[in-house]
């Protein structure tokens, strides 16, 4: 429904609300329900041109039997341009991120830097190493296999040429707790629900820490083999192969998928005779072991040989570090992590505050920091909760309310700018400038103008951030959709350009919410977007 303005910009509305939430009502056939205005109602309150064409947007029968929130505030002073369903508690998908990643700004600082120690407890004598030497990591959800490269070449220059001893993968950093709370089961071979350690590995610059690349290749002939590549090469994925080679122009079924609970990949299906190198992310089990046989091979190739095997342990009290790698700074990070929104980012971020602000690198810890930081800077908390720090899990309730609270709170933070420019922005063609929103919005008033944080899950979408409008008067907006069966997206970008267009001036341009067809980007977390 529209309403006034909030008082104080924020929380308490004023209660002549329920006036305009009678006009609003009257018109909100299938979105917001049919309200009649009693006897002894108060005479309605004149619709501003912008409410009146936001509320025939929310209007759409897509929304018969479901759920949509949007509020829409000046972002300076926080007043209520329009609010319907605000205070209601919805299911937010990545727009959780937005909680995580601000908390992770303010509690670790743009500053901070995760690193990868090497240890051991006993001396190098003569290049000999004879004992245990530890790979110990804290969180580092960027850490390529050029950096357990660079690590090696540090280790060589510091005269080690055998160890005597095992390898020993410390994730002991965070705790074992793997999947997040109501993560679903049939999502774990995918390389958005990898599993968080505080000692991992990324395959690219993507940085989707705890995943491998499967390339494949087709066979020289029709019925040949296909041919698997693993990327990092690694001994802890074990791929099972019975994919084959289909003819020239047939269609490509290959399927690669882990099997729960173990590193076995399964390759099946057909790849047409002459297609083109394909890539599959998978996930790892037990991703701490990956990296350090990763590791291991690095420190092969720098002549560097380990008698012992690969074990998981905690690394002793009082052992000496002899290398060291440290990864980009959060600050940095905000990049990768909210244009492509990465989910594994959100959760390492989480369990790092955790360790760095209550010595325990836990979700209950770090979700108990992100939801104070939250409060320190005017959400309600006590209406939201948050369950883990990407929005997989299907157990996050927050209202539009609460992510406009803290869209505007977090301005004044010394670090916002380098936040903002981290969102992804409508329409913007780049991969790392537009992120999940290049290919929304093209075109349009919105366009490189439009900077929101998207979200999707099954039967969820949402889309919040910051629009400035034909004024340059700078705007504020949460929209959730929930319990749909066709896309509604549609209608958020056409929210999106709607309030890009507005002018306090002349109401609303028309702007065109047809339906299309479910693209290959329908999905934020597809990587074909």
């Amino acid at each position: 429904m529209s309403l006034l303005p909030r008082v104080s910009g924020r929380g308490v509305v004023a209660t002549v609300a329920a006036v305009a939430a009678v006009v609003a009502g009257g018109a909100a056939g299938g979105a917001g329900g049919v309200m009649t205005q009693s006897a002894q109602a108060p005479a309605a309150v004149q619709q501003t041109a912008l409410q009146q064409k936001l509320d025939s947007l929310l209007n759409d029968s897509r929304y018969d039997g479901s759920q949509v929130a949007l509020v829409v505030r000046d972002a300076t002073t926080g007043e209520t341009l329009y609010d319907r369903n605000g205070g209601q508690r919805m299911l937010p998908a990545s727009n959780t991120k937005l909680f995580s990643s601000t908390a992770a700004m303010h509690v670790l600082g743009p500053s901070y830097r995760f690193h990868t120690d090497v240890l051991a407890t006993a001396p190098v004598r003569g290049g000999q190493l004879v004992g245990d030497l530890y790979l110990k990591g804290y969180g580092d959800p960027t850490a390529l296999e050029s950096d357990y490269a660079a690590l090696a070449k540090q280790l060589k220059a510091a005269g080690v040429r055998r160890v005597y001893g095992n390898l020993i993968a410390d994730d002991t950093y965070f705790d074992h707790v793997r999947l997040g709370d109501s993560w679903a089961w049939d999502d774990e071979p995918f390389y958005y629900n990898a599993q968080i350690s505080a000692l991992t590995l990324a395959p690219d610059t993507d940085y989707d820490s705890g995943t491998a690349i499967v390339e494949s290749r087709p066979g020289a002939t029709v019925g040949a083999p296909v041919q698997l590549a693993l990327v990092p090469a690694n001994g802890v994925l074990q791929l099972v192969n019975t994919a084959t080679t289909g003819a020239a122009g047939s269609s490509n079924t290959l399927s690669i998928e882990r099997d729960h609970g173990t590193n076995v990949v399964r390759a099946t299906g057909s790849v047409p005779l002459g297609a083109s190198v394909g890539e599959e992310w998978v996930t790892v089990w037990e991703p701490e072991l990956y990296a350090a046989d990763v590791f291991r091979r690095a420190l092969a190739a720098e002549g560097i040989s380990v008698s012992g095997r690969i074990k998981n342990a905690a690394t002793p009290a009082g052992a000496t570090r002899l290398a060291r790698d440290e990864s980009m700074t959060v600050g940095e990070l905000m990049t990768p992590f909210l244009k492509l929104s990465n989910n594994m980012h959100a959760e390492t971020l989480v369990k790092a505050m955790g360790a760095v602000a209550e010595a325990e690198g836990s979700w209950p810890a770090g979700l108990g920091v992100t939801t104070d930081y939250a409060k320190s800077v005017g959400v309600d908390t006590s209406r939201i909760r948050l369950s883990d720090g990407s929005g997989l899990s299907r157990k996050v309730n927050v209202t539009a309310d609460a992510i406009t609270d803290l869209l505007i709170g977090v301005q004044k933070e010394t670090w916002w700018q380098q936040w903002y420019d981290a969102l992804p922005i409508a329409g913007n063609p780049q991969r790392f400038v537009g992120g999940t929103l290049r290919s929304r919005m093209a075109n349009t008033p919105a366009a490189n103008n439009l900077h929101g944080k998207t979200g999707s899950l099954t039967g969820v979408t949402s889309l919040s951030g910051y629009v400035t409008n034909k004024d340059g008067r700078k705007l504020a907006f949460a929209m959730i959709s929930n319990n749909y069966l066709i896309s509604p997206r549609s209608i958020e970008d056409a929210v999106g350009v709607t309030l890009a267009s507005w002018s306090d001036q002349a109401p609303p341009a028309a702007v065109s919410t047809l339906r299309t067809a479910q693209s290959a980007c329908e999905l934020e977390w597809d990587k074909a977007c």
